[in-house]
């Protein structure tokens, strides 16, 4: 049997099991919230939809023990992004939950992989390292995952394509310093800036579109929950079936273009151990510069928390 525990069952943390369910992956689906009221209610719903989806056992608890047992725990749970504030507001408030709450889920779940899903997740997924206490290859976060699917989804809208047969990413901080990484953007093999209807000012546009989505659809409708449960769902599948996919994630980087200590997104294979191997994709000198300001952006924040 495969358990997924789900840390927060509000809208990410619920979309997520409902994805889940729905694409039938894991065989025990676990929503923990302290709030018991709110996990409970969710998995009634859930459950009073179990004849239409081939989807697993759905079980709830308000206690981090009952992740016991779970292959795989994602953590949605943590103060949720509000309408003008940005990800990195957030990390003092969210730091704190981190502190009490890792080491509860480590010592519950020791052999489980942990994806970090509660923003600022960079430096959420750094100090999930460190307060398990697991190798860092299981402990990764979302990062820059729905951040690509949004960039490829706009360049093949632009270009007329299947964002499918787009294949460009979005590294560094999941947040106001990432950045798209052009000169390997392709599409059917051959990169965007030589295609004929090339625009770089739409460019500029699309990618600033993509920084901008998440704050876009909160200031619409609250929450952004949808995208992110489906990305987590793909996640969660590559681990149980050691699919060895590629996903830009947020983990723990080592002299990564002399990058250290910090973690942020980049291309990596994903399976059942959770991080297989780290991806070095080969970047202009430009984005090099821009990995290494989300490098510094984060550095300090995480300079900022030492000292409280």
């Amino acid at each position: 049997m495969d358990k997924i525990a789900i840390l927060g069952a509000g809208f990410v943390g619920s979309t997520t099991a409902f994805a889940l369910m729905t694409r039938n992956i894991g065989s025990e689906i676990m929503l923990i919230d302290t709030r018991g009221d709110k996990a409970e209610g969710e998995a009634m719903d859930l459950l009073h939809g179990i004849q239409f989806a081939p989807g697993a056992r759905i079980t709830f608890s308000n206690d981090y023990a009952a992740c016991e047992g779970s292959n795989i725990v994602v953590v949605c749970a943590g103060s949720a992004q509000k309408p003008g504030e940005t990800r990195l507001d957030l990390v003092r408030k969210n730091a704190a939950i981190f502190k009490n709450m890792i080491p509860q889920v480590a010592a519950a779940a020791p052999d489980s992989v942990i994806i970090v899903v509660t923003n600022p997740v960079d430096i959420l997924t750094h100090l999930a390292i460190n307060y398990s206490g697991f190798p860092e290859s299981r402990v990764f976060g979302t990062g820059t995952t729905l951040d690509s699917a949004r960039f490829r989804f706009l360049l093949g809208r632009r270009f007329k394509v299947n964002p499918s047969s787009v294949h460009a990413y979005i590294l560094g901080e999941h947040g106001d310093s990432e950045f798209p990484v052009w000169s390997g953007a392709s599409i059917g093999g051959v990169n965007i800036k030589t295609l004929p209807d090339f625009d770089e000012n739409e460019m500029i546009a699309i990618a600033d579109k993509v920084k901008n989505a998440a704050y876009e659809i909160i200031a619409k409708k609250g929450a952004t929950y949808y995208a992110i449960g489906l990305a987590v769902a793909r996640l969660c599948e590559s681990i149980l079936r050691d699919g060895n996919d590629i996903y830009p994630v947020s983990c723990l980087l080592q002299d990564y273009y002399g990058i250290s200590d910090v973690c942020l997104s980049i291309p990596a294979v994903i399976g059942r151990a959770g991080i297989v191997r780290k991806i070095k994709v080969a970047l202009h000198s430009c984005e090099q510069d821009s990995f290494r300001n989300s490098a510094a952006v984060l550095k300090n924040i995480l300079l900022d928390l030492a000292k409280d």
